[in-house]
């Protein structure tokens, strides 16, 4: 009996893996797992990108805006857990299941499987915590990321206190690099996989960037931001688009250097996507200045692929 297909849908903000996933889902009557960190909160629907309703209406859709900010933060290991139980069950109707997303753990979770990391004791993270909300104690904590682990440095989001000191709690602990107990074997999947890249030249990129930006402000960013202003120190709110706002409310900066903030930070986080998803050199290239053609290739691949399996 042939196995489902898995269809991982990756790129960097901006580039259009909405777009195309849904035109994917409807010409294969399928549904779509979304593998971003922040569009799976309630509350953060304009600054995430979240799919419109009309985009919502055009596909199914799993993981967009399940649950809340004021829930425990929702990690990679629950959504392993929970991805692959929809999968299953997706995969009982359809041969053929899409995921689109920029978060790179989580299709690394998805697909391989975490790694096991060893527990840590309460007190090591409650001080972890303490310092980083010290004043420079963020700055001075990163350097000893980059210090003692220079690998994931280089690959972490640096402006995720979660993912921040969620390694550096494991390196204290252990004092071994967090990086090294990300080497595991990958697990096995009841799943084939197609890894599909969508790619745009850099100046195009952040163009579209620099679009979106103005265009969540026009829609409303700074009235969501603000209702969310009271709740800042919580870990999803820790996002680009919100902590630039947060700033100018804090009276740090003006509204219109906040906004020219969110479109840096959010070239600055295209790019680690990038570098992430390099990792993977079973990704099969995109070219999204040619939507059309994406699609017709993407279909090409996907039948190519689902034939074989």
């Amino acid at each position: 009996m042939n196995k489902p297909l898995l269809v991982n849908i990756t790129g960097p903000t901006a580039s259009g893996k909405t777009a195309l996933a849904i035109r994917l889902a409807r010409a294969l009557d399928t549904e779509i797992i979304s593998a971003d960190s922040r569009q799976i909160y309630k509350e953060m629907q304009i600054g995430t990108a979240v799919p419109s309703p009309e985009e919502l209406a055009a596909a199914p859709h799993h993981f967009i805006r399940e649950v809340s900010v004021f829930d425990p933060p929702y990690t990679a290991a629950w959504f392993e857990k929970e991805a692959l139980e929809r999968i299953s069950r997706i995969a009982r109707r359809r041969p053929v299941i899409l995921m689109a997303g920029g978060t790179g753990l989580y299709f690394h979770a998805v697909n391989f499987g975490l790694d096991d990391v060893p527990p840590v004791p309460e007190e090591i993270r409650q001080t972890l915590l303490e310092e980083w909300e010290r004043e420079g104690g963020k700055q001075k904590l990163l350097e000893e990321l980059r210090r003692r682990d220079p690998e994931y440095y280089r690959q972490a989001d640096l402006h995720n206190p979660r993912r921040v000191l969620r390694a550096l709690e494991v390196i204290r602990h252990t004092g071994k690099p967090f990086s090294s107990f990300r080497k595991g074997h990958p697990k096995p999947r009841p799943f084939d996989t197609l890894w599909l890249g969508l790619t745009l030249p850099r100046e195009e990129l952040y163009a579209r960037i620099d679009r979106r930006t103005d265009d969540m402000m026009r829609r409303g960013l700074l009235d969501e931001a603000r209702t969310l202003y009271p709740h800042r120190r919580l870990t999803p709110l820790q996002t680009v688009g919100y902590r630039e706002l947060f700033d100018y409310f804090d009276g740090k900066i003006s509204l219109d250097r906040a906004v020219e903030e969110i479109k840096k930070n959010t070239r600055r986080y295209a790019k680690r996507q990038l570098t992430w998803f390099k990792k993977y050199p079973q990704i099969i290239p995109l070219d999204m200045r040619r939507p059309e053609q994406a699609v017709r290739q993407a279909l090409e691949l996907i039948e190519t692929k689902a034939s074989a399996t």
